[in-house]
């Protein structure tokens, strides 16, 4: 047993952004020196020049990648690995607005391959925390013609024909790819999307970059990407202490939370997958065959898919992401 695979733990790397804030040290205990700000902590990352690196266990100091050329199906499951090879197919990670986000779409698989030999990039957001009239961007609040997208968007009010959510603790975002968003300032959340960092910019609020010139906008590469169809991806559900309650089922991830006071005892025969938790809030003992593993707030752990049967004991009131491939 002494080799065997366990749950896996990675050091974060951290993204200084220009609307980055610190609130993932005040909240997590992240600590991003020298950094002056983190808008994006990297938890779980196979994205070419970010792959995390292992940090507990005798796998400590290598890369994701290694391990799945190595242990392949043990690691993430015959299904995952046939279709995504030694490529790990999720993306996870934490973000802190300190102000806007600029609106953005983000290309779909087709075009992703196509024009960066990248995935597509899908997600959803889980909101940890939300300073008051803070505000999340998602999606055309009606059916818009291609003409009135570019007329809203050239006299800078882009905003209007799109629905503009004001943020709670909890609330859930389903995103696909193609659909035009923003999250606002003051928002703190998980993101957990297709293994890509492909990001088309439309508008980024006429602020210059952290080199002082405006940066970058995909105005004409978007335009074939975004989806004019009026859509509303607020994902509503009812919290269930004690039961795992489905926030998003896609092809290419599936994500439950799991709010819990007392030990779940927890079998994955039902999915080829690995499994990934994200522990939102309090902390838990991951009981597998073999050990334990503490999983503390704001901490990312990677359960191999060949870990099938495992308790989950926590301290007090344990709150936590569950996601699979599916």
């Amino acid at each position: 047993m002494g080799n065997a695979l366990y749950p896996l733990k990675f050091k974060p790397q951290y993204k200084d952004k220009v609307w980055g804030g610190c609130r993932l040290k005040n909240l997590f205990g992240k600590n991003f020196d020298p950094l002056p700000n983190c808008g994006e902590s990297w938890e779980l990352s196979s994205v070419p020049g970010n792959v995390s690196v292992v940090a507990n266990g005798f796998l400590a100091g290598n890369e994701l990648h290694e391990l799945i050329e190595v242990y392949m199906t043990e690691l993430v499951g015959e299904a995952v690995h046939e279709k995504h090879g030694n490529a790990f197919p999720l993306l996870i990670k934490l973000l802190d607005t300190n102000a806007d986000l600029s609106i953005q779409v983000h290309p779909g698989d087709d075009v992703a391959r196509l024009r960066h030999q990248s995935a597509g990039k899908t997600e959803m957001w889980y909101v940890i925390g939300a300073e008051p009239g803070s505000e999340i961007i998602a999606g055309f609040n009606k059916d818009v013609s291609r003409e009135e997208y570019l007329h809203h968007l050239e006299n800078k009010n882009l905003k209007d024909i799109l629905n503009v959510y004001k943020t709670r603790i909890g609330d859930v975002f389903f995103i696909p790819a193609g659909q035009v968003h923003a999250i606002g300032a003051g928002v703190t959340l998980c993101e957990i999307q297709q293994s890509s960092d492909i990001t088309y910019r439309l508008y980024d609020w006429d602020r210059p970059g952290s080199d002082g010139k405006p940066r970058k906008l995909h105005i004409e590469e978007a335009l074939d990407v975004i989806d004019f169809k009026a859509q509303d991806n607020q994902v509503m559900y009812e919290p269930q202490p004690n039961e795992a309650v489905k926030l998003v089922s896609s092809p290419y991830f599936t994500t439950n939370l799991l709010e819990f006071t007392m030990a779940r005892e927890l079998d994955y025969f039902f999915v080829d997958s690995f499994v990934v938790y994200v522990c939102i809030d309090g902390a838990c003992r991951i009981e597998y065959p073999g050990g334990e593993e503490l999983l503390k707030k704001g901490v990312t752990v990677l359960l191999p898919a060949a870990i099938k049967n495992l308790v989950l004991q926590p301290e007090g009131n344990c709150r936590l992401l569950e996601t699979y491939v599916k």
